[in-house]
């Protein structure tokens, strides 16, 4: 089988020429979803990305926004940073969950005076690369700006050009030596 980074649907199967992709499911065509409303998704953007606010920072704002509210009846977009980073969870597209191991040092450590991150234990968070990627690249925001097959480019002198990833010599070597091994 010769692999020519041809579209196919999930199953493998190649799409004919010019098909358009799979459009996304989406129950909900409120652009905000799952936030109430634009303010909530800004405000959650500004603290969560822009700001990188610690939670505790994000509790003392939110109070002193629900105290400004009161005499109005009303309240802030999130009672707290928990409710915040609930709401963030449960955003819909890409979701990719969590994952977390726990490793430590496992190397000679001195006879005294042992530092404490000898000892230590760490929590590694990470989420499934392969699915990230997956996601990635079910995105129609994605459609037509990637290249899947790997090249090789020459300008008129015959000097190599490099433009992406694919035009390198390890993408190259992967689908040539994996193709070739398959007829072997």
């Amino acid at each position: 089988m010769l692999y020519t980074g041809q579209p196919c649907n999930e199953h493998g199967d190649y799409l004919p020429p010019g098909s358009p992709p799979t459009p996304p499911t989406d129950d909900k065509p409120d652009e905000w979803t799952p936030f109430h409303d634009r303010m909530e998704f800004e405000t959650g953007e500004f603290l969560f990305t822009c700001n990188q606010m610690s939670a505790g920072d994000i509790n003392t704002l939110l109070d002193l926004w629900a105290a400004s509210l009161f005499k109005h009846h009303d309240h802030p977009p999130f009672a707290d940073h928990d409710d915040l980073y609930t709401m963030i969870d449960l955003i819909p597209h890409g979701d990719v969950a969590w994952d977390c191991f726990t490793t430590s040092y496992q190397g000679d450590k001195p006879a005294t005076d042992v530092p404490a991150w000898m000892n230590a234990e760490y929590d590694v968070w990470f989420r499934d690369p392969r699915t990230v990627v997956r996601n990635m690249l079910a995105n129609p925001g994605f459609d037509g700006e990637i290249d899947y097959a790997p090249l090789r480019d020459f300008d008129a002198s015959d000097k190599r050009q490099f433009q992406d990833f694919m035009s390198g010599d390890w993408a190259w070597k992967q689908a040539v030596t994996y193709s070739t091994m398959r007829y072997l």
